[in-house]
């Protein structure tokens, strides 16, 4: 379900929080349209912490630390990446309103992101909002192969580590299944959400920086251990 906004009313961090803590997120028709959807989907996704699934060939990646990876070092630059054209997704969402919107939640602390470097070029990454014990995930992008999977591994080992317990994809794709990423009713989703919104989580429980058998070892699922 989606509403579109018939004036410009402003929206603030804290009715953007509050939309959050409904279950409601925005999204732009594209970078020029300067109208917001509230979109609620019938069918939310989400990547189930306690099963995240790690191929063989990305561990391997992760291991080997090609990326350096960085948090909330560059969020402009991360929102920038997002906001490029990608393999099947030519147009953006992320229009003028929705970087200032996530700018301001990323000043008050309730936005982070998680970068991948290589030879000190931003390659890859991803941000979302934090929440309670809620990670939503809002977008993720990859200049170099691989780069946005490994910001992922990174965020789940912060995740994990750090007391959450949802992790909000908003929707699933192929790309995302890989990872274990499954579609909930909104009925469940509004049950985990209510559930993880009690209690505060902590994103930077993991304050030095973590090499990739320190990522793999914090995002692995119990059973994927060896």
């Amino acid at each position: 379900m989606a509403s579109r906004e018939t004036t410009f009313v402003e929206i603030t961090p804290e009715v953007l929080l509050k939309a959050y803590a409904c279950g409601i997120f925005p999204m732009a028709e594209s970078a020029e349209d300067p109208a917001l959807y509230w979109i609620e989907p019938p069918e939310r996704g989400i990547i189930p912490l306690d099963t995240f699934h790690i191929s063989s060939r990305l561990a391997r990646t992760v291991r080997s630390d090609r990326f350096r990876i960085e948090t909330s070092r560059d969020f402009e630059g991360v929102l920038d990446g997002c906001a490029e054209p990608q393999p099947g997704r030519t147009r953006t969402w992320i229009n003028a309103r929705i970087r200032t919107l996530y700018r301001k939640l990323f000043d008050i602390g309730h936005c982070h992101s998680i970068e991948c470097y290589e030879h000190d070029r931003l390659v890859g990454g991803l941000y979302g909002v934090c929440l309670g014990r809620v990670f939503f995930g809002e977008s993720m992008f990859h200049r170099t192969t691989d780069a946005s999977k490994v910001a992922l591994v990174h965020l789940v080992a912060r995740l994990r580590a750090g007391g959450f317990t949802l992790l909000d994809t908003q929707f699933v794709t192929d790309h995302l299944m890989t990872f274990g990423a499954v579609e909930v009713s909104r009925q469940h989703y509004q049950k985990l959400l209510e559930a993880a919104l009690i209690g505060e989580a902590d994103f930077d429980a993991l304050r030095r920086p973590m090499s990739g058998a320190d990522a793999l070892r914090h995002a692995k699922a119990p059973a994927d251990l060896p």
